[in-house]
């Protein structure tokens, strides 16, 4: 049995109905609105709907807002996990934009409202952004191209592994502590013992020295290392200057 089409018609009289029993009049198709309600003196409520989830509804329903502060918008409810975590996404950004949202049930004409439009003021997080502030300072340099994929990109945390490996490759196996003080890198002793990228060995207590990987690491990350290492000599160098008052030289 073929499967029928949803029509953006098909969500009219459900909606409709769940707002006439609230007591309002309810019309179609009014002017430029897709849905259009009224109640005694109160500001119209409009309805713009689609068959799912589209920029073009979120368009539309802001134009809408030039009207009114009381816009929805309404699409068909769907099944899974799929139409869960896209719903829960554009209530979010529904919340933001000030709107409301719907869903309608075809099968038994259920109408769900998800959010009520409201003047969205955003909850600031601190600790996000003291995360992305610190993340900035310590990544030396400008590594990624702004809009790349996020798989291969280079971290702070990445940048800071290359640097106790390029020095445990310069110098042999070390304390942690020696290595954290070469390389300006405080928490080298816990990056070596983590070892999320199993390029270090601890060969006693507190003291590290390359694995095979991070032999083999020493090739792939070539050009990395030398950035990394060049850069932060070059930021150690300011730094170094400005504590003696004296004009920093960096090759």
């Amino acid at each position: 049995m073929p499967k029928v089409k949803i029509q953006e018609t098909d969500l009219y009289a459900p909606i409709k109905t769940l707002l006439e029993a609230q007591g309002y009049v309810v019309k179609g198709e009014v002017g430029s609105a897709d849905i259009v309600a009224v109640r005694g003196d109160e500001e119209p409520l409009v309805v713009e709907t689609k068959c799912g989830f589209a920029l073009t509804l979120f368009h539309q329903a802001v134009e809408r807002q030039r009207i009114t502060d009381a816009v929805y918008v309404a699409v068909p409810r769907g099944s899974g996990k799929v139409f869960g975590a896209s719903l829960k996404k554009n209530v979010k950004l529904c919340r933001r934009l000030g709107l409301g949202l719907m869903t309608v049930r075809l099968k038994d004409g259920f109408v769900e409202v998800h959010l009520d439009p409201a003047p969205y003021t955003p909850r600031k997080a601190p600790r996000q952004k003291a995360r992305l502030l610190r993340e900035f300072a310590r990544l030396v340099g400008d590594p990624n191209t702004g809009g790349s994929t996020r798989k291969g990109l280079v971290t702070a945390y990445r940048q800071d592994a290359l640097r106790c490996l390029s020095d445990l490759n310069e110098f042999g196996s070390t304390k942690a502590a020696i290595v954290a003080r070469r390389t300006g890198v405080e928490n080298a002793r816990r990056l070596m013992a983590d070892n999320h990228y199993g390029w270090f060995e601890r060969v006693a207590t507190g003291i590290y020295t390359l694995s095979p990987n991070g032999h083999r690491a020493l090739g792939d990350y070539a050009e990395e290392i030398t950035r990394a290492c060049s850069m932060q000599s070059a930021a150690q160098a300011v730094v170094d200057a400005d504590a003696s008052h004296q004009p920093a030289t960096v090759s």
